[in-house]
């Protein structure tokens, strides 16, 4: 057998039993994801009908409560979690690599349930970009995997993630105050993927760190200070991730939020990895431009999602 074909053999079999389990556990995540979505846009658009829009300025403070009152966001917000606790479980056994972009699925799942519900078929334009969404990922992993290099993360690199977060905390923040009156859903998207890809990888690292920690017998100096900075800049990210997110909402279809959530999130979190952690450290040259190429189909996918997209059930309603 060739050198190349064997090396390729041997990074599809390194995977153990137990990190086989992460497969179907990411699986039945990118469900809960995608039906937590579409409750979740239901209850927004619910209070948008009652408060009027904040399509121009994200949702107020005033809406952000009335979701509280409404059943169908708190089911999709229940949905959501459950989604996150199998994604967090999921990588606990199996690589970030390989478990993240499996929550492509549920762009996929969404898309059938809005033509479901809607009673509209899906149109060529509508699974052309589920398909560039989708296989852009796909690409993009499968030219990844075989040369990913899995190894603990030194202060050092982690430190690095903690600082970019940090500065596109502050970016995305200062945007949007400035801004936010001339955003569109492809912003609150893309800001949500990224936010997010940043909190997968901080919550690998947390789960490892962790794990570790717990197999060596804890001790009062274990748990150092940068994991602990590392859970808070989780919650950061993750809490305006999730504004974004119900932003999106009242901008944009379900569709194209899990694009954003499912796309532009595993991207970004590999970038990290090979970017940040060297995690790709030897591959050919080559590589990385199949990389660039795989990451703009996928991209490229959700802008043509933000244009063309399956009609959820009130915008199939007839106008009064």
């Amino acid at each position: 057998m060739p050198p190349e074909l064997s090396d390729l053999t041997d990074q599809v079999t390194s995977l153990t039993p137990d990190q086989y389990i992460g497969i179907p556990i990411a699986l039945v995540g990118a469900v809960f994801l995608a039906l937590g979505t579409q409750f979740q846009h239901r209850g927004v658009t619910k209070v948008e009908d009652n408060l009027g829009s904040g399509a121009k300025a994200g949702l107020s403070v005033r809406q952000l409560t009335a979701l509280l009152g409404r059943p169908s966001w708190v089911i999709g917000t229940l949905m959501l979690g459950a989604a996150i606790v199998l994604q967090l479980l999921s990588l606990k056994f199996a690589p970030l690599i390989v478990v993240q972009p499996l929550g492509a699925v549920a762009l996929v799942v969404t898309a059938i349930v809005n033509s479901r519900i809607s009673k509209v078929k899906l149109t060529r334009q509508a699974i052309r970009a589920i398909v560039f969404s989708v296989g852009g990922v796909t690409l993009f992993v499968a030219f990844a995997a075989p040369f990913a290099k899995s190894s603990p993360i030194e202060a050092s690199q982690l430190a690095t993630v903690l600082i970019l977060l940090a500065i596109v905390l502050v970016i995305f923040a200062v945007i949007f105050v400035t801004l936010r009156k001339k955003f569109k859903a492809v912003f609150y998207i893309l800001g949500a993927g990224v936010l997010f890809g940043f909190v997968a990888t901080l919550a690998k690292t947390v789960i490892d760190r962790i794990t570790t920690i717990t197999m060596a017998g804890f001790e009062p100096d274990s748990f150092e200070w940068l994991t602990l900075l590392c859970v808070v800049a989780l919650l950061a990210a993750s809490a305006l991730g999730s504004y974004f997110v119900q932003s999106a909402h009242s901008h944009g279809p379900p569709d194209l939020v899990v694009a954003g959530l499912t796309v532009i999130d595993p991207l970004v979190a590999v970038t990290i990895g090979i970017v940040v952690l060297n995690e790709m450290a030897g591959a050919p040259l080559w590589t990385m431009f199949a990389l660039l190429i795989a990451g703009g189909i996928a991209i490229y996918g959700v802008f043509l999602l933000s244009r063309v997209h399956v009609p959820t059930p009130e915008e199939t309603k007839p106008v009064a």
